[in-house]
């Protein structure tokens, strides 16, 4: 439909789209900044592109609204990361226009190059684009890509979205590449020579500073890819509609790997926005005023944020350790260390989309009597796994990793939730792994596995708190040591993490015995030793996968003694929980009170146990 349609006309379309785009975000929430920077090379490709017949891939997905508002889902926006409605990323099964199921970065070369090679195979007659930003390709799983496609030389067309911006504002090497090359000697002396030459002579002087702009232009900014193998164009004004129809054209039927660099503004078209990108990366819905003031006289004030309890303590302890470093994975804002970066700026590496690297990199560290912490997403971290094992665990290296976002998120659904870790790390010996169920116990076993002298990791939700009293006084609790909250008989609730208050509650009604965990590793075996002993059935509470997780531990461990004890597991089932809020999320997984309780009721209440022994 849209192959059809002047220039004139596409770019009154880009204009409704990024109007509709403002109100439709604006009433659900949802990334924000990344689709308005878009919209022109959003209109460009499907007004070029024979879609969904030509493949287009989007790396990580931010920057689809568009997209998806012009194929066929504008209607169903105001659904957009709900319950049974729009995935805020591209998602397979929700269209075929989503060619490539992303929520990750720096994927989109490698799956688009697949499916250039495969469509030669096949004897297809399609194209393949690939999408990605200067963020994203900071991964190194790009440059993978890159230069694999500069040696298989595919039909491959690639799109560099530069705006200077992923999540948050850019580092690394790479990401500031395009503008040190300016800064090349051989730049320089180009320059220089030329306004010692010209300086004087005003129209001579413009003459040299045009020359400048086509040398930048046009041989600088390719070289890298250039020396990969593409064939390299731009940069162009990525919000110049005209002429990205005029490039796209001319690009899409070339032989062997392109790419194409645009320039763009994260949140074009909403001076906020592009005033302040990181900020406005995604929003929450906007309310209205009247129903904004009600709620600052009713509402009490929220509990703080996992991450900024997180990020508190950082500063804490790096006040007192002068050893601490700090690490990231291009999630600063995310992971709440914005402050730890201002005042400890020396101690504070932001590797960019890098997660292998940051995890070798706190390894060599550590090798050197530094104290690395990586603040890092459960999810996230799934992609370092070997990185984690061979170069950390092996060598029992003193690295403390903050697990944020662990456990079911909410509207990022399947792809952000951080449900495998538990599983993940349980396996891998020199690890201890802490699963605090409130603010203070954060903050309280963050301290204590940074004491500990080995690979360390302490795993927190998305969200706020629960409103427990955080102590200033930080202390080293136990390791492996679990704390019972409540004596009762026949069943007994064991939990690990934030779900606590739901065990809680299942326990009263009961009459359960209550223990917080604390550790998924080393467990209290002690504990669940005394528990098995005198009581009828025990229930396991995590919000991870059932496979493998915290629950699965304790069963192990009763398999290989001569306790018997009937073993009930909540926990995420084998399955993807789609996106949804993140009470919905444990809904659809179980993770309630009335399936804890459930699970703790025995048929038979009138069955004793010959062996007891008292709850510590």
């Amino acid at each position: 439909m849209l192959a059809s349609l002047s220039e004139t006309d596409l770019v009154s379309l880009a204009d409704e789209v990024r109007q509709f785009l403002l109100f439709s975000v604006a009433n659900t929430g949802g990334h924000f900044g990344a689709g308005l920077g878009v919209v022109e090379l959003t209109v460009a490709l499907h007004h070029v592109l024979n879609t969904p017949q030509d493949r287009l891939v989007w790396d990580v997905g931010h920057q689809t609204y568009p997209h998806k508002i012009l194929t066929g889902r504008r209607e169903k926006m105001g659904s957009i990361r709900q319950q049974s409605g729009l995935s805020g990323f591209p998602k397979r099964s929700e269209s075929e226009f989503d060619t490539f199921g992303v929520g990750h970065s720096s994927t989109s070369i490698s799956a688009a190059m697949g499916m250039a090679i495969a469509a030669e195979k096949m004897g297809y007659d399609r194209k393949a684009v690939a999408v990605i930003g200067d963020g994203a390709i900071t991964g190194g799983m790009a440059f993978e890509a890159l230069a694999h496609a500069g040696h298989v030389r595919p039909n491959l067309l690639v799109i560099l979205n530069d705006n200077q911006m992923s999540i948050g504002h850019n580092t690394g090497g790479l990401a500031t590449y395009f503008a040190k090359i300016w800064a090349s000697p051989t730049y320089i002396a180009f320059r220089e020579g030329s306004k010692r030459i010209l300086e004087h002579v005003r129209t001579a002087w413009e003459v040299a500073k045009k020359t400048e702009e086509q040398w930048k232009s046009l041989v600088a900014p390719g070289m890298l890819f250039e020396e990969l193998g593409f064939n390299y164009v731009g940069p162009i004004d990525g919000h110049d509609l005209p002429q990205l129809v005029h490039t796209l054209k001319a690009m899409v039927d070339l032989k062997g790997p392109q790419l194409l660099h645009i320039r763009t503004v994260k949140g074009k078209g909403f001076a906020p926005a592009e005033a302040d990108p990181v900020g406005f990366h995604a929003i929450n819905k906007i309310e209205t005023t009247s129903t904004a003031a009600s709620n600052s006289l009713t509402e009490k004030p929220a509990p703080p944020k996992y991450q900024d309890v997180f990020g508190r303590w950082l500063c804490d302890v790096a006040s007192k350790d002068p050893k601490l470093v700090a690490i990231t994975p291009a999630m600063c804002e995310g992971s709440g260390m914005v402050n730890f970066a201002q005042q400890f700026p020396d101690r504070f590496y932001d590797v960019a989309i890098a997660e292998q690297h940051a995890v070798t990199f706190a390894a060599g560290l550590a090798c050197d009597d530094i104290k690395p912490v990586v603040a890092i997403y459960s999810t996230f971290l799934q992609r370092a796994y070997d990185q984690l094992i061979h170069d950390v665990a092996i060598q029992k290296l003193d690295v403390t990793f903050a697990l944020d976002r662990a456990g079911l998120v909410g509207q990022d659904g399947s792809t952000h939730h951080g449900v495998f870790d538990l599983s993940y790390l349980r396996c891998v010996p020199n690890m201890i792994i802490a699963c605090p169920s409130d603010e203070n116990e954060c903050r309280q076993l963050l301290y204590t596995a940074y004491q500990y002298s080995g690979p360390a990791a302490v795993r927190y939700p998305r969200g706020n708190g629960t409103g427990a009293l955080i102590e200033e006084q930080m202390r080293t609790l136990d390791i492996g040591k679990a704390v019972p909250l409540r004596s009762g008989s026949g069943t007994a609730i064991l939990n690990f993490g934030v779900l606590l208050e739901e065990a809680r509650e299942a326990a009263e009604q009961l009459d359960a015995t209550l223990v917080d965990m604390r550790w998924a590793k080393p467990l209290d075996e002690s504990m669940i030793a005394d528990i098995a002993r005198s009581h009828q059935r025990i229930v396991t509470v995590e919000e991870n996968a059932l496979a493998g997780g915290a629950g699965s531990g304790v069963a192990e461990y009763l398999a290989n003694t001569d306790i018997h004890c009937d073993v009930k597991h909540i926990a995420i089932p084998d399955q993807w929980i789609d996106h949804a809020s993140q009470q919905q999320n444990r809904e659809a997984a179980g993770l309630t009170v009335d399936a804890i309780v459930e699970a703790g009721t025995l048929l038979d209440s009138t069955v004793t146990i010959a062996q007891t022994a008292p709850v510590r």
